[in-house]
């Protein structure tokens, strides 16, 4: 069949019918990620609470009369850590002695915001008020896992079969954990099951979509992808704020994935990997289909296999044996290489970390409601993806990359000052700002993919970007640690606190960025040694003479 599947998108099309179709159906799919992958906001939401009154069955947060009231305060004492006066979230008075306090192993909850949570269920607050954190750890772990072990699989088996069966584990461990007991192991596991599927759909999806367009598009459909993981953002805020009881809103955000298997023969095997398997009668018909649907006519020799395209001469057999020696570790021995990739595995870290982490905290922002906050933060991932798509190709990636978490980094930091020192009626400035912090944020995450795809060297690239995945995934499993201080940290401190890490953390990584080489308008390093000269020398060869440009 053909060499090279470019070859046949300059005769189907770049972005055809066909494709815009294919891409669709499959960013349908992101919606459900962009759900599951924050969905811990509201599932493992902790609602206001105190101890519950030893002895009093009917006993509720909300005081129920007068007498309730005098029960209340004979019983728990008053929290010292909080400015406001609100009953201690851990601590009794003993019978005897009421100056005394004890740790207790009973709370009620507050039902104004939710109604039920994995949190209130499993008491995951006071001495476990980690758990959550924990909980989130191991959901994104199991997505890293994911990424290896279902990235490998669908190399080997294909795209397809490795998405359907991604979808069919997200179906199962939505559901299953819907009907978890209260057991925080057993929910610790099918959640790690989750986020393992995630790491399947997601990057598979990716692939596919990239691996369809022909390459002026690429850019282009790697960020709009991200539009419909921001939609999933959006349609869960007004999901979680129809559905208060976790269990029912598991259910209803994992039944949609059973629709995604309803158009099984509507999405094609990636006819670039079926060429490379040497599959060519089923790449043959998908190809023929796309054309149809893009009302073209291919040529008859794409689809004549020479036996000259199959097997290459002894010069290129020599070439490609060099060329595949190369490996990740190849990045480390020399300094230039070492530095950039270190860089670069910074800022997969930090920006994951900032944007998952500025996600999961909308909750403790200390002003607004949390539905209308987390709204926000999912609204203003738009304007950031469009302003990636309008600008990636004129300023450049260097510069927009620093520039978005710049922005980003500086106004968590700010957040410092509204929180201190504005009262309570002007905490609103806290939002904007936290907002404004997830649209670089999430401008950052749509850059730093497409830059060092370019900046790594083609030998390499793969192995490359699937390392960059593990420090974003690195900077996952850390964001619900530090947007938990609040937990640990009480006060107007404890709310500031995570913003500052963040913000700090962005700065220093987009300054970084700034020894990263431009790739706009750049041809892309091929060998190691290309890397090692990319962005300091520009070779012109003109009549066998190579001359330098510094």
């Amino acid at each position: 069949m053909v060499g090279h599947f470019d070859e046949i998108l300059s005769h189907l099309g770049e972005f055809g019918r066909y494709q815009k179709l294919v891409y669709f159906l499959l960013c349908l799919s992101a919606i459900s990620c962009g759900i599951r992958m924050v969905l811990s906001v509201f599932i493992q939401k902790t609602p206001a609470h105190r101890c519950a009154i030893p002895g009093y069955d009917n006993d509720t947060y909300e005081i129920q009369s007068d007498y309730h009231a005098r029960l209340i305060n004979l019983t728990i004492p008053l929290d010292d850590s909080d400015d406001d006066q609100v009953y201690d979230k851990c601590h009794i008075y003993l019978v005897s002695d009421n100056m005394t306090t004890v740790a207790c192993d009973k709370w009620v909850y507050s039902t104004d915001i939710i109604q039920n949570s994995a949190v209130t269920e499993m008491d995951m607050v006071c001495e476990a008020a980690l758990d959550t954190s924990h909980a989130q750890m191991i959901f994104t772990a199991g997505y890293l896992f994911g990424v290896f072990i279902l990235g490998i699989i669908s190399d080997k088996i294909g795209r397809k079969k490795a998405l359907y069966f991604s979808v069919i584990l997200s179906l199962a461990g939505g559901l299953g954990l819907a009907w978890t007991p209260n057991n925080f192991i057993v929910y610790c596991v099918i959640r790690f099951v989750n986020g393992f599927s995630m790491g399947g759909v997601f990057p598979i999806i990716f692939v596919m979509s990239i691996e369809i367009v022909g390459r002026s598009k690429r850019a282009l459909i790697g960020i709009s992808i991200e539009y419909f993981f921001a939609m999933g953002l959006v349609i869960l805020s007004g999901l979680a704020y129809l559905i208060r009881d976790w269990r029912y809103l598991e259910i209803t955000v994992s039944v949609p994935s059973a629709l995604f298997l309803l158009y099984w023969c509507c999405i094609p095997e990636s006819p670039r990997w079926l060429i490379s398997e040497g599959r060519y009668k089923h790449a043959e018909r998908i190809i023929t289909t796309a054309a149809k649907m893009n009302k073209v006519t291919l040529p008859d020799h794409l689809f004549q296999r020479d036996s000259t395209q199959h097997k290459p001469d002894k010069q290129k057999e020599i070439t490609q044996a060099d060329t595949t020696k190369a490996s990740i570790a190849d990045m480390f021995k020399s300094q230039a290489l070492l530095v950039r990739s270190l860089i670069i595995f910074l800022n997969w870290m930090v920006v994951s970390m900032v944007y998952y982490g500025l996600s999961l905290n909308t909750d403790n922002l200390g002003a607004g409601s949390l539905y209308v906050n987390f709204l926000f933060s999912g609204l203003v991932e738009f304007p950031a993806y469009t302003i990636c798509i309008l600008l990636l190709g004129r300023v450049g990636r260097k510069a927009l990359h620093c520039g978005s978490m710049i922005l980003g980094g500086v106004s968590c930091l700010l957040t410092t000052f509204t929180v201190l020192y504005l009262d309570k009626d002007h905490q609103w400035a806290t939002v904007l700002l936290a907002m404004v912090g997830k649209l670089g944020a999430a401008g950052g995450f749509a850059i730093i993919y497409v830059f060092s795809a370019e900046l790594f060297p083609t030998v390499v690239r793969n192995s490359a970007i699937g390392a960059s995945g593990s420090w974003a995934r690195v900077g996952g499993m850390i964001a619900p640690y530090i947007a938990d201080l609040g937990k640990v940290v009480h006060g107007d401190i404890g709310h500031v606190l995570p913003l500052i890490i963040f913000g700090s953390a962005s700065v220093a990584a987009g300054l970084l960025s700034l020894f990263l080489p431009e790739t706009l308008n750049r041809c892309l390093p091929e060998t190691i040694e290309d890397g090692e000269n990319f962005g300091r020398i520009v070779e012109v060869k003109e009549k066998d003479v190579i001359s330098t440009k510094y």
